[in-house]
């Protein structure tokens, strides 16, 4: 029987449950105390009503959140691409090209690297607060890589997604229409196994709006939901084919019609905001403030891939949606943990409340607003999972 814990003296407790309180969407409760039930939330409320529990953990007066929710990844790869960055910086434009880099370093790497290179930005992501994330493969590009990239993944989370359809692969540079047949046949019947979601990276250069159709439909009739990589470089069809698809988030979303937008505040499709990317592309922010304020759902993932977001940090992240996308403390961090939890239809984490997944990341701070008040720094000091004491 698993023993219960209360962790009381808690400065503020962001529970994203608006029936607790303040009563906004974050829930926010001061003074606070949660107990945990073996891997489960049993109770939330203020410390001087908590009742006795097994165990005691102090919170010092820190500001306890949901553990992040990490939706948008790309962890199976190898190698990196510095000189590309470093080439960027000094002036070259972003270009959807430099995944081959990728595709090449990965093919060549063993399961082991792979692994240990998953890992390694797992726990990177794990210390600052990430308690559930999802990732992609997409650096294979033929059928023996893509596949094992998922079953590497597969042993790490339950969030993975087949994104064979990142770039027509290099070997059918001259055959785009031979790889979609690739990527929605053979590769689909290896790859779904060991995939809840499949993904397209809809975009010039990458795949049209016929092709991603094609691609999403393939994989919703093996099982696996659609996500779609959507107007990130240009105007395009990928927000209004995910929404189509019902797929459960856009990703990127940056240049938007007011169509585009309208879609995605009447459907169930979540507007995924990639700040990382547009950081270190030096490209336009995505305008969060719009997609808000039409009502539609939005997240904020740190798109962590060595090409253009090479950060595992959500805190960075909340940061810049605040200072450069228009959107409040109290939006980011709700974007950062339930909205991450909308973009995979999950209804078990990303919050705080009776019955919810125990995971949650305290602050060296009295309140989540230092998380944009004080980029940078950082300050997830202790992080629980599933109910134990992980950092």
């Amino acid at each position: 029987m698993a023993s219960t814990t209360l962790i009381t003296n808690i400065a503020s407790l962001v529970t994203n449950d608006p029936s607790q309180g303040d009563g906004s969407p974050l829930g926010l409760i001061q003074d606070a105390a949660v107990i945990l039930d073996g891997e489960t939330v049993a109770w939330v409320g203020p410390a001087a009503k908590a009742p006795a529990a097994d165990t005691t953990h102090d919170a010092q007066g820190r500001a306890a959140i949901p553990g992040f929710v990490d939706s948008h990844s790309h962890l199976l790869f190898a190698g990196d691409r510095t000189q590309e960055f470093n080439a960027r910086m000094s002036g070259r434009a972003y270009s959807a090209g430099g995944i081959r880099t990728t595709v090449a370093a990965t093919r060549a790497a063993t399961d082991a690297e792979l692994e240990a290179n998953l890992k390694h930005y797992l726990g990177e992501a794990l210390r600052q607060g990430t308690t559930t994330f999802e990732t992609k493969s997409g650096y294979g590009l033929n059928t023996e890589d893509e596949a094992r990239a998922l079953r590497i993944a597969a042993r790490h989370t339950d969030e993975v997604t087949y994104l064979g359809a990142h770039i027509v692969s290099p070997d059918y540079a001259e055959d785009p229409a031979a790889y979609v047949e690739l990527v929605t046949g053979e590769m689909l019947d290896a790859c779904a196994p060991h995939a809840r979601w499949i993904d397209v990276f809809c975009e010039k250069g990458a795949f049209d709006g016929d092709q991603a159709r094609a691609i999403l439909t393939a994989g919703k009739a093996r099982g696996l939901h659609p996500r779609v990589h959507a107007n990130q470089l240009s105007y395009g069809p990928g927000v209004q084919l995910a929404v189509e698809l019902d797929a459960a988030s856009a990703d990127h979303c940056t240049h938007l019609t007011d169509a585009d937008v309208d879609a995605l505040a009447q459907g169930n499709t979540v507007a995924t905001l990639l700040p990382g990317a547009e950081f270190s592309t030096r490209a336009e922010w995505p305008d969060a403030r719009r997609l808000l304020d039409a009502g539609a759902t939005v997240a904020l993932s740190t798109d962590c891939n060595p090409g253009s977001s090479f950060t595992s940090s959500v805190p960075f992240c909340i940061a810049l949606a605040v200072r450069d996308m228009g959107m409040t403390p109290d939006e980011a961090i709700w974007s950062a943990t339930a909205g991450g939890a909308a973009a995979l239809r999950r209804a078990d984490i990303g919050r705080v409340t009776p019955g919810a997944r125990a995971d949650l990341a305290f602050l060296d701070a009295p309140s989540h607003v230092h998380l944009a008040y004080r980029p940078g720094v950082p300050l997830v000091s202790e992080v629980w999972r599933r109910g134990a004491r992980v950092r």
